[in-house]
């Protein structure tokens, strides 16, 4: 009756949904947010159904990653981060848009563990546990956050993607919390005084699936996004401007920064962590350490790194074997100077160094949450063995340690056209473009 009811009120109204008080809707108390979800299902059950096909629930989609089809995502990726969720699933699953995946068991067919309250949350107050595999907090009151459900917000969003990899800042070099409430200066479409765009506003949503392409998740750039969106291709007044548009990304000059108001993490050394003692030169503040982490560093006002993109990425794949003696590149912009298709675009780099086999010469996946897990243990043979068990993958009980390398595009943060770069950002003599390594023999500009 209560949904019969419902429906009515919303035919009548011809509102959206989510845009009404679901206060005389929802009635509590709930035992967990399962049965939040229940509650939900009466009227939304189509909703849970499409967000169930979507990698925001399946972390993994089919397909073409390094010249082979595959069923490939978050759940099976590597990264110079915390590496791997294969064995920390308890921990990585509190920014998974469900409730209890903490190993294979997990039923991803349950539509009851769908997680609605994390992306329609108004209150602020809802918040997952990073040791339940994905429940909310204790403190959590349910009733009073599911009575109040309303249209996703930059907040939501950013409460994982801001704080993905470890904490605020450190995956994204574009996406922070200071997106919450940016002013201009941080990005002239979010400005909270101004434009006031939501993530939905450009990441346009189609029965919950949601658009967009991470280059560390998405090798094929499937569903991207694009300033054509919005903007015309040729945007300025001046042809000279236009005419760079055909092999210059409008981000090159529009996000001149990145990490622009909270220090972004640009370096994560794995191989220091576990010690007793501090390495030399930690002050702080731009670097910090913790032995459970290592030695990471962290910057402001970060110039980015300039590469061909053609909206596909190249990918370090677990199992893969490497040369320890150079970087081993987890992520990275595919295209080069002679392919019609890709353009300059900006980038942060995440460095690294990280634990691998040295004997079967690939990366560990190792185990980093729990009571057996590093973080809690500082052992890195046991972290090793656990890791690769849940893995598959065979363990020579040797490792050490490689450097690596991660590329992040940057697609947020973007300045007022004031700020953009100007000419000689990049065509002086001491522009940022390092004009040999993008294929050129010089400055085009000098007709080299």
């Amino acid at each position: 009756m209560k949904k019969l009811l419902f429906l009515a009120l919303v035919l009548s109204l011809a509102v959206p949904v989510f845009a009404m008080d679901h206060s005389e809707f929802i009635e509590g108390p709930f035992k967990d947010a399962s049965e939040v979800t229940k509650a939900c299902l009466e009227c939304h059950e189509d909703q849970a159904m499409d967000l169930m096909k979507t990698p925001h629930w399946t972390w993994e989609r089919e397909q073409v990653v390094n010249g082979k089809k595959q069923l490939f995502g978050k759940k099976n990726a590597i990264n110079n981060f915390c590496t791997t969720t294969s064995s920390n699933r308890r921990h990585c699953s509190e920014c998974h848009a469900g409730y209890g995946w903490a190993d294979n068991t997990f039923d991803f067919t349950d539509k009851s563990r769908v997680d609605c309250l994390i992306c329609h949350d108004t209150t602020g107050t809802y918040e997952k546990d990073g040791d339940n595999s994905g429940w909310p907090m204790e403190e959590v009151n349910l009733e009073e956050v599911a009575k109040n459900v309303g249209l996703p917000v930059r907040q939501n969003c950013d409460s994982c993607h801001a704080f993905g990899g470890g904490g605020d800042a450190v995956k994204h070099g574009d996406i922070d919390s200071s997106l919450d409430y940016p002013d201009k200066s941080i990005d002239v479409h979010m400005d909270a005084d101004g434009n006031d765009f939501q993530c939905q506003t450009c990441h346009e949503t189609k029965n919950h699936y949601i658009s967009g392409a991470n280059m560390a998740t998405s090798a094929d750039g499937y569903n991207a996004i694009s300033c054509e969106q919005c903007h015309d291709a040729d945007p300025h007044e001046q042809s000279r401007l236009n005419a760079h548009t055909k092999r210059v990304a409008c981000q090159t000059c529009h996000i001149p920064f990145f990490g622009k108001e909270i220090p972004n993490q640009l370096d994560w050394d794995w191989s220091t962590a576990g010690k007793d003692k501090a390495p030399a030169g930690i002050d702080g503040k731009r670097v910090k350490y913790l032995a459970s982490m290592g030695t990471q560093t962290w910057e402001t006002m970060v110039t980015p790194t300039y590469a061909w993109f053609n909206g596909k990425s190249g990918l370090a794949m677990v199992g893969d074997k490497i040369d320890p003696k150079v970087p081993t590149k987890m992520a990275y912009p595919l295209g080069d100077i002679n392919d019609k298709t890709a353009k300059i675009h900006p980038f942060k780099v995440h460095t690294g160094k990280q634990i691998y086999d040295t004997v079967n010469n690939y990366f560990i996946t190792n185990h980093l949450h729990g009571e057996d897990g590093f973080w809690t243990t500082h052992d890195w043979a046991r972290s090793a063995k656990i890791g690769m068990e849940v893995s598959g993958l065979p363990y020579s009980g040797k490792y050490g340690f490689a450097p690596t390398e991660m590329y992040w595009r940057l697609d947020h943060m973007v300045s007022p056209k004031e700020d953009a770069l100007k000419c000689l950002d990049c065509h002086g003599d001491d522009g940022r473009l390092d004009w040999k390594a993008l294929g050129y023999k010089g400055d085009p500009m000098d007709g080299k």
